[in-house]
């Protein structure tokens, strides 16, 4: 299954084409909120996590989240993950919690994801 770790501007028809090897209307994602990475693909959001880890990230600054193709943009984004079950870090269940994180995650998708294309 194919993991894109992405650092620059990527199109959508590329996540989707990733999403097509397992879930085809979704992407597991992870971001990486301090570097401004975006992991895409696989099967697990543990699986996106690793291959961060063994790149040099923080646990304290990666989160799971999902991206639904078929649904409009602003609802595309589902923030639950087990990754993201995190008590010692405030965020005690796999749903984030934290507005700003959502909002962050938000922000560096449309840096990253051309939705357009």
């Amino acid at each position: 299954m194919t993991i894109s770790l992405v650092t620059e501007r990527i199109l959508c028809s590329e996540l989707k084409t990733i999403a097509a090897e397992t879930y085809v209307t979704l992407i597991k994602a992870v971001a990486d909120l301090d570097k401004g990475i975006v992991g895409f693909g696989g099967k697990l959001h543990k699986d996106v996590e690793a291959l961060l880890l063994s790149e040099g990230s923080d646990t304290k600054n990666l989160w799971g989240f999902c991206l639904h193709f078929d649904r409009p943009v602003d609802d595309a984004f589902e923030f639950r993950s087990h990754i993201n079950m995190r008590p010692q870090d405030g965020n005690p269940s796999i749903q984030i919690n934290d507005a700003k994180i959502c909002q962050a995650i938000r922000d560096l998708v449309a840096l990253r994801v051309d939705w357009n294309g």
